[in-house]
């Protein structure tokens, strides 16, 4: 394919034009792709133009198809069957126009309602009346359980509507358009798009990535008529959850997640009376104001900001109208948790099937859905949560209904049984181990609860945030500034009811998907839920979508992924690209020795004498360094051990004299330690600044160190997560019991997948550097075993091509390599 076959803005370079025919071909043949492309090569780009060339065109190449032939009698002449193609084709253009058209009238509204700075004031009204008349609701009746009924289930009507001949709501069906009815039954017109479904990890990538997205224009998925300058323009919406798209004042500044999704849902229910229900709420008399929203939402490419302040402009939700906006988009972007978590994805009705669904900053996918189906619980959140639902039962225990006080006794019976566990666990010698789940369930009745009705209950019955909030309002009418709850909140991402609910659930998993395990701090006991295999969880994903691909700038080692994500799959596409830096830009070197002997810093050489040898070696590296040294260690404890040791030493102050240091510890605010290190290096560029950090902690991912901060950087040893932990065993047994039953050597899964843990850790870490073309860096890996050539393979490409063979790998060496590289650069070189 021609490079300007791609509609990328600018002239692509040679790796970005691979990168698309790669992922074009991918997507074209289906299945799962990984993607490897080093930051600063254009990657969002590349992802964009490939993917959604691919997706008009093969809109045009099935429109083409469907309507090729037309069946007509035999004796029927010729004229009358080029006369039905076209009726046809006109048919179906014919959704498309009316949309467009909406459209562009849609963006010219918008473009005078910015002249006029239209503020919304009608939806300011709306919502202030509805508050005045909440201020006087009852605070108790707020908090009350409704009447419980388990049996309750309620049926929609899916029928689909439509006004097209029976052969051309076939054809439109295959080109992925429908006609949708609205909640009053009229049909509005609206064209379920092929689409591509775009998911990084925050709402910040995502907001990147969209501000790219508006630089990409693209032909149209239909030809056009002789004559007809209908523009298509890319139809895009952002999803969000309630979290970051409410605009109800009350919902919106509850503390966590699940406390605005259960308060949302909760005024919804039938049972709310309407003065209580969410004035924001889509029902039948606001169709109007959902299709506007959704006309303004596609007219032009917005983020999820744009689309909370569109919600608020228009008076409607924008958590739900903005679901009117997924069927004629065809580019829906998302966060990682609303695409991986099935329970997200049905929430917001997504169908992944048939579509393409690309995950960016891939390499820590499978932690990521680890994490989603992931729980723990800790004795200080079980103990919180006893003591608010014993006061909730006090306020209200006679006016609750039969079903709530026997389930909420239930709840109740059921934590004092696994307080009883990790009370007894405080005794035990051991600091961690696993457990069975029917351990925690040993308590005095707990064998009789029926615990799948329990935790529906729980769930339905929204127990959680109800007890939450009312323990909450009544410590705040005590005016008590420190209260228990006050407590769980601060401490804990999640209150700590709403955990318990959490973890019960996990108590229900298929016992060969995850493992329990208890951990000791002091008097505390921590007990985890670990899920020991993704893949289940995202083949759904896999055997819905079109194709998956994964992509990022640091996807290597790739085999974990074969293994851990696919391991049904029978083959997959990997593409790796090199950098756009010349080779002249880049200088890798290994340390594996000094003149004491060999360099290793594995857990048992961890010393004074092996911190001694490291800081001498430092302390010839840093004179001939300009600019920005950045040193990461394999663990914080090695750092502190290391820091204490030197200060013993004056290693510390030797380096102070030759450039400040910065030092990252574990409680001090990443973003205070990486504006400090900054401000240090841009006062004297030459002279730099050392900061010393951790690989896997908070300077390791996500902080660019382009250009002077980052002119070198110093990996000491090899990050290998604790293997000796509870948890470390389970997986790694589990991952080698089912290696083993598909024929591979015994143990084998389990040290590559250690293996490949850390080095993603460590090409994560040296990814910091090089940012951009006009970049350049050396990297330093100090430790023997980085010479192993099993190890070095599991480099990105564009770092294992740079290794000279053969090279020097001892202190001396290096620091004399180094000099040279530096002595060729030339400080504060203008980025290109």
């Amino acid at each position: 394919m021609a490079a300007n076959d791609f509609h990328h803005p600018f002239e692509p370079y040679d790796i970005q034009q691979q990168f698309m025919v790669a992922m074009y071909d991918c997507i074209e043949q289906g299945g799962v792709g990984i993607f490897e492309s080093p930051t600063g090569t254009g990657k969002s780009l590349s992802l964009i133009c490939s993917a959604l060339t691919w997706l008009r065109e093969h809109k045009r190449r099935l429109y083409d198809e469907a309507t090729a032939f037309v069946e007509v009698e035999d004796d029927e002449p010729a004229w009358i069957a080029e006369h039905a193609k076209a009726s046809r084709q006109r048919e179906m253009r014919q959704v498309r126009d009316d949309f467009e058209a909406r459209l562009s009238a849609t963006r010219k509204k918008e473009r005078k309602l910015r002249e006029r700075a239209e503020n919304g004031a009608a939806a300011v009204k709306r919502r202030k009346l509805v508050d005045q008349r909440r201020s006087a609701d009852s605070v108790d009746d707020e908090f009350l359980l409704d009447d419980y009924d388990s049996d309750d289930e309620r049926e929609r009507d899916t029928t689909e509507h439509h006004d097209f001949s029976s052969e051309t709501a076939k054809l439109m069906a295959k080109l992925g358009m429908v006609q949708v009815p609205n909640s009053d039954g009229r049909t509005e017109e609206t064209v379920e798009e092929l689409k591509i479904y775009f998911c990084s990890r925050t709402h910040s990538q995502l907001s990147q990535f969209v501000g790219e997205l508006q630089r990409v224009h693209l032909p149209p998925g239909m030809p056009p008529e002789p004559g007809d300058d209908t523009e298509e323009l890319l139809k895009h919406v952002p999803l969000g959850s309630r979290k970051n798209l409410c605009i109800n004042a009350k919902v919106a500044k509850l503390d966590s997640h699940t406390a605005v999704n259960e308060r949302c849902v909760e005024l919804q229910k039938s049972s709310t009376t309407a003065e209580h229900r969410c004035p924001f709420l889509p029902g039948k008399e606001s169709t109007n104001q959902v299709l506007d929203f959704r006309d303004r939402a596609l007219a032009k490419i917005q983020d999820i900001e744009d689309m909370a302040a569109l919600g608020s402009r228009i008076g409607i939700c924008p958590y739900y109208a903005s679901r009117s906006a997924i069927a004629p988009a065809e580019m829906v972007t998302l966060p990682y948790p609303l695409l991986l978590q099935k329970t997200a994805r049905d929430a917001l009705g997504l169908s992944l099937k048939g579509h393409v669904v690309v995950i960016d900053e891939a390499h820590n996918v499978m932690d990521a859905v680890e994490g989603i189906y992931s729980s723990e619980i800790t004795t200080a959140q079980l103990q919180q949560s006893k003591e608010g639902l014993v006061v909730y039962l006090q306020k209200f225990r006679n006016r609750l209904k039969g079903s709530n006080r026997v389930y909420v006794t239930q709840v109740i019976r059921v934590i004092d049984s696994m307080l009883l566990f990790t009370s007894g666990i405080v005794d035990d010698s051991a600091m961690e181990g696993r457990l069975q789940p029917s351990q925690l369930m040993e308590g005095k009745g707990v064998d009789q609860i029926n615990l799948t009705k329990l935790v529906r209950y729980i769930g339905d019955s929204k127990l959680a945030r109800k007890v939450e909030g009312y323990v909450d309002r009544v410590a705040a009418a005590r005016k008590v500034e420190q209260t228990t709850t006050k407590q769980m909140v601060e401490e804990h991402d999640v209150p700590s009811l709403t955990a318990v609910q959490n973890f019960l659930a996990t108590l229900m998993n298929p016992s060969k998907e995850g493992c329990f395990f208890w951990r000791k701090d002091g008097i505390s006991c921590t007990v985890r839920y670990m899920l020991l295999d993704p893949s289940e969880h995202f083949r759904e994903i896999v055997e819905d979508a079109r194709a998956v691909i994964l992509a990022g700038g640091t996807m290597s080692p790739m085999d974990d992924f074969r293994q851990r994500l696919f391991p049904y799959l029978p083959s997959l596409m990997t593409f790796s690209c090199g950098h756009l830096i010349p080779s002249s830009s880049l200088l890798i070197r290994t340390i594996a020795s000094d003149d004491d002997g060999a360099l290793e810093f594995s857990f048992k050489s961890r010393n004074g004498r092996t911190a001694l040898r490291l800081g001498k070696a430092l302390l010839q590296l840093a004179p001939i360094v300009q600019g920005g040294l950045v040193v990461f260690f394999p663990s914080y404890g090695f750092l502190e051990q290391v820091s204490s040791f030197w200060q013993s030493e004056s290693i510390t102050i030797d380096l102070e004299k030759i450039k400040p240091v910065c030092w990252d510890s574990r409680n001090s605010p990443a973003d205070d330690t990486f504006r400090k290190y900054s401000e240090t290096v841009a006062m004297n560029s030459r002279k730099g600044t050392i900061l010393l950090s951790v690989i896997g902690g908070r300077l390791s991912e996500g902080i660019n160190f382009s250009d002077d901060l980052g002119r070198c950087v110093v990996v000491v040893g090899l990050p290998f997560p604790n293997l000796d932990t509870s948890e470390w065993k389970a997986k790694l047994r589990y991952m080698n019991e089912k290696a083993e039953a598909r024929g591979e050597p015994a143990g084998k899964a389990g040290r590559e997948h250690a293996e490949n843990v850390c080095m993603r850790a460590v090409n994560q870490a040296v990814g910091r550097v090089i940012r951009h073309k006009g970049d350049w860096a050396s990297i330093v890996l100090m430790d023997k075993r980085f010479e192993q050539a099993r190890l070095r393979d599991k480099l990105p490409g564009w770092i294992k091509t740079s290794f000279p063979c053969p090279s020097a790998t001892d202190v001396g060496g290096v620091v004399r390599d180094v000099g040279e590289f530096f002595g060729r650069r030339s400080i504060g070189q203008c980025s290109m």
